[in-house]
C-alpha cells in the first residue's frame, strides 16, 4: 500500500514545494520556477521533454518562458499563434490534457510537426479563472505513448501550478501599471495647475492690444522662464519603473519580433559597432514593439526598413515602412503606445519623433544620448 502511494506522496512533495516558493516571493515566478514545473513534469511522470509557452500581453506574443529536456536557444526560436495550434485550443477551451498523435500537422503549426523528432505530443493548459495564460507541451523523446490517468492528472495539477505562478506575476504587472497610471495623472494635474496657467496668463497679456514697455516684457520672460523651469521639473519624473527589466535586448527583441510579424518585409541596418545604452533598452524595445505593431496593423508596407546607428554621442533607432492608406490621418487612438513613449523619451533628454515624412513613408525615430 505504501508503495501505491509513494508516487502520490512524491507529487504532493513537488506541489508544496513549488507553491511555498511561491507563497515565500511571489516575484520568483520567472524562468527558473518555469524550468522546475517542465522538470517536475518530467520527474514525476514518464515525459522526457517539456516546454512552456505563456502569453505576453505587453509584447502581444506567445513566448516560451521555461523548458527541461530540450535545449533553451533551439525552443526560443518557436513562435506560433492560438489560431494555428488547434491542440491549444481543445486544451484551453476544455481544461484538459490533449493527447495528439496523428497528423501532428494539423494540431500544430506545420513547421513544427516534426520538430526535435516528435512523434506524440502533450499539450496541458495554462489556465486560471477563466483566462487562458498559455500552454505546456510535453513529450517522451519520440515514439506513440498514450498517458495514465495518474500522469493525466499529475500534468494537469502542474499546469495550474504553473497558472497560479503566472497570475501572482500578472497581479504585480498590474498593480505596477496603475501606480505608473496615477503618476502619469498626476503628472498631468501638475503640468496643468503649473504650466498651462502661467502659459495661459502669457497669451492674455500678449495677446491684448496693448503695448508692453520694459518692466511688463521683463515680467513676461520671468513667467516665461518659470514655466519651463516648471515643465522640466515634471518632467525629470520617470514614467517607467526605474528597476523595469525585459530580461532581454533589442537584438533579441528585433529576431522574435521578426518571427511574429513574418509577414512584414523587414530590412534592417544596424551599423557595425552600435550597441544599446543599458539604460534606453526598455525604451528602445518598447518603441520597436509599437512601430512594428502600427506597421502591421495599419499599413500594407511593401518594406520596413530599419536602422539602428549613433550620431554625434547619440543612439539612434530610425524605423520608416510605406503602404499607409493616409500617412497624415492615422486612425483613432493609433499611436498612443508611442506618444507615452515619447514623454519617457524627453526624461531621458532624448526625443521620439513619429509621423509621416516628406518621401510619404511613415516614420518613428528615437534619439537618446549614448
Amino acid at each position: 500500500m505504501e508503495a501505491a502511494l509513494s508516487p502520490r506522496t512524491r507529487a504532493l512533495d513537488v506541489f508544496v514545494e513549488l507553491l511555498s516558493q511561491l507563497d515565500h516571493d511571489p516575484e520568483s515566478s520567472g524562468p527558473a520556477f518555469y524550468d522546475r514545473i517542465c522538470e517536475a513534469i518530467c520527474r514525476l511522470t514518464s515525459m522526457e521533454r517539456a516546454g512552456l509557452f505563456l502569453y505576453d500581453d505587453t509584447r502581444k506574443l506567445v513566448l516560451p518562458v521555461g523548458s527541461h529536456g530540450v535545449d533553451p536557444g533551439l525552443l526560443s526560436h518557436v513562435h506560433g499563434t492560438l489560431e494555428e495550434t488547434p491542440i491549444a485550443q481543445r486544451a484551453l477551451a476544455d481544461d484538459v490534457v490533449v493527447v495528439a498523435s496523428q497528423q501532428l500537422e494539423r494540431e500544430v503549426p506545420a513547421r513544427y510537426a516534426r520538430f526535435a523528432g516528435v512523434t506524440t505530443l502533450t499539450c496541458t493548459p495554462v489556465s486560471a479563472g477563466g483566462r487562458w495564460l498559455g500552454v505546456i507541451f510535453a513529450d517522451r523523446g519520440g515514439g506513440n505513448f498514450a498517458l495514465t490517468d495518474d500522469e493525466r492528472h499529475t500534468i494537469w495539477t502542474l499546469g495550474k501550478t504553473a497558472a497560479l505562478a503566472a497570475s501572482a506575476r500578472m497581479a504585480t504587472t498590474q498593480q505596477s501599471r496603475a501606480r505608473l497610471l496615477s503618476s502619469r495623472l498626476d503628472l498631468a494635474r501638475e503640468i496643468h495647475e503649473r504650466v498651462m496657467q502661467r502659459l495661459f496668463g502669457l497669451s492674455l497679456v500678449l495677446g491684448a492690444d496693448v503695448e508692453l514697455g520694459r518692466e511688463e516684457r521683463a515680467r513676461c520672460a520671468d513667467e516665461l522662464q518659470a514655466a519651463l523651469a516648471d515643465l522640466r521639473e515634471a518632467l525629470s519624473r520617470p514614467l517607467v519603473p526605474g528597476t523595469f527589466d525585459t530580461q532581454t535586448t533589442l537584438r533579441e527583441e528585433l529576431e522574435r519580433l521578426g518571427r511574429h510579424y513574418k509577414d512584414l518585409p523587414l530590412n534592417v541596418e544596424w551599423d557595425e559597432g552600435v550597441e544599446v545604452p543599458a539604460k534606453v533598452e526598455p525604451l528602445a524595445q518598447q518603441v520597436l514593439a509599437e512601430a512594428l505593431r502600427n506597421a502591421h496593423k495599419h499599413a500594407r508596407p511593401s518594406t520596413v526598413r530599419l536602422h539602428v546607428g549613433h550620431g554625434d554621442g547619440t543612439f539612434v533607432l530610425d524605423i520608416r515602412n510605406d503602404g499607409v492608406a493616409d500617412a497624415g490621418e492615422p486612425s483613432r487612438g493609433s499611436a498612443m503606445g508611442l506618444r507615452l513613449a515619447a514623454v519617457e523619451a524627453l526624461r531621458l533628454d532624448g526625443v521620439l519623433e513619429f509621423g509621416p515624412a516628406e518621401s510619404g513613408e511613415w516614420r518613428v525615430r528615437l534619439v537618446l544620448p549614448a
